[in-house]
């Protein structure tokens, strides 16, 4: 996987709810490995994004508590290609999906 570049982020105006997070996809590289340039409808759609927020965690219906999450927010995930709602907000293309969307986290 190419190391691809997270936009910069302002202040967000959305909070997720329960098991809901919120991450902002990287970019998709704009250039191969061996320097050729891609025009823009031949870029795969990236797959790895950081985590922005996190909701409270599931709620566990038998004891009424909250399950908490194991992603915290600033974690580098990645995710199947069909997860999560996308959002614009504030010129920005946010993902919202739920915990269990996330394969992996990225050390």
């Amino acid at each position: 996987m190419a190391a691809t570049k997270t936009k910069k982020n302002t202040k967000l105006n959305i909070r997720p709810l329960g098991d809901k997070v919120i991450v902002q996809r990287d970019e998709a590289d704009s250039i191969t490995e061996s320097g050729i340039y891609l025009p823009e409808q031949a870029k795969d759609t990236p797959k790895t994004g950081v985590i922005l927020a996190t909701g409270d965690g599931a709620l566990n219906t038998e004891t009424g508590d909250r399950i908490p999450l194991t992603v915290t927010k600033g974690d580098r995930v990645v995710f199947s290609s069909y997860a999560g709602n996308e959002v614009k907000l504030n010129d920005q293309e946010l993902l919202i999906m739920t915990e269990s969307e996330i394969l992996a986290i990225i050390d």
